[in-house]
């Protein structure tokens, strides 16, 4: 398709620095920021997702911050079409647009959209949940393994949500989840660059480390522990709350509950390198020797 439009998609793991170079490029260009972060959506997520601060939403429109609650029920087909509708109004008077965040699967639902699935009865929906519950992510492992071979090859094992989602449409239809998925990209009104953020890990994982100190300068604790009565939301199996939690039960003491948010972070951060590491037209910069990184410098 020919269009003028160009969404520029800021990739990278957590901590590399995404939200300050989106805004000096999107400042730039004089335009607006699309956020793909799934955890950046909640309000009541202040400090644990490390959104831009309030001189930051100020220096630049974002879109996508705070917009929901942890209360609501967001996924990503809603994401996807709230934010391509929002695209498209924006579009009308821009020729660039910046979409940043690290969850690889809400950027591709703008990118290259997403399958639309069946719905799901609630009694499904509630006796996988409960067996979840019981017996542990070793029995949607498994679950997933005997319905659907292929997709247990090729997805995150250890992400539940994903795995439950996955099995409720699989029970709920009778066929393989891979055989739900076409495969195929949707026709966007505009074109993508993708500009993936690198650095050593030694360097990212120092990074993670001190960002993690820096929530917890910030009040951390505090807010997970407003938010305790909660604990059971889909939204609050998140790093930086869920440890907090167990914490607050007496599963584990602070020192162990704060190097576990640091290494969870950190594992965190090596899914997404791996799920980047399929954009094989992005444009890779490491931020360790460019870390100025203007329009002109980057191919668009």
């Amino acid at each position: 398709m020919m269009t003028s439009k160009k969404l520029i998609y800021i990739a990278g793991p957590t901590a590399i620095g995404k939200t300050e170079i989106s805004i000096n490029l999107a400042k730039e260009l004089n335009t607006e920021i699309i956020s793909c972060d799934s955890r950046q959506f909640y309000k009541e997520f202040k400090i644990g997702t490390s959104p831009p601060d309030n001189k930051q939403l100020e220096e630049v429109t974002h879109h996508f911050i705070y917009n929901k609650s942890i209360h609501d029920k967001y996924n990503v087909g809603m994401y996807e079409d709230d934010a391509i509708k929002k695209i498209s109004e924006l579009f009308t008077d821009r020729d660039y647009l910046i979409l940043v965040g690290g969850s690889g699967l809400y950027a591709d639902s703008i990118m290259y959209g997403i399958d639309k699935f069946p719905k799901v009865s609630e009694k499904v929906r509630s006796n996988l949940r409960n067996a979840y519950e019981e017996q542990g992510i070793e029995f949607l492992q498994i679950e997933i393994k005997r319905l659907d071979p292929e997709y247990h090859s090729k997805v995150d094992l250890n992400n539940h949500v994903r795995l439950l989602r996955a099995l409720e449409l699989m029970k709920s239809t009778g066929r393989s989840f891979s055989s739900m998925r076409s495969g195929k990209n949707k026709n966007r009104d505009f074109n993508t660059t993708i500009i993936n953020l690198e650095c050593s890990r030694e360097h990212l994982y120092a990074r993670i480390n001190n960002r993690v100190e820096e929530m917890l300068e910030k009040g951390l604790e505090g807010e997970v522990y407003n938010l305790r009565h909660f604990k059971d939301l889909n939204t609050m199996n998140t790093v930086g709350y869920k440890e907090f939690i167990d914490y607050f039960e007496n599963k584990i003491s602070y020192d162990v509950a704060v190097e576990k948010i640091k290494q969870n972070t950190r594992n965190y951060a090596k899914r997404q390198i791996t799920w980047f590491k399929k954009y094989s037209n992005s444009q890779k910069i490491n931020i360790e020797t460019n870390q100025n990184i203007k329009i002109k410098n980057l191919n668009l």
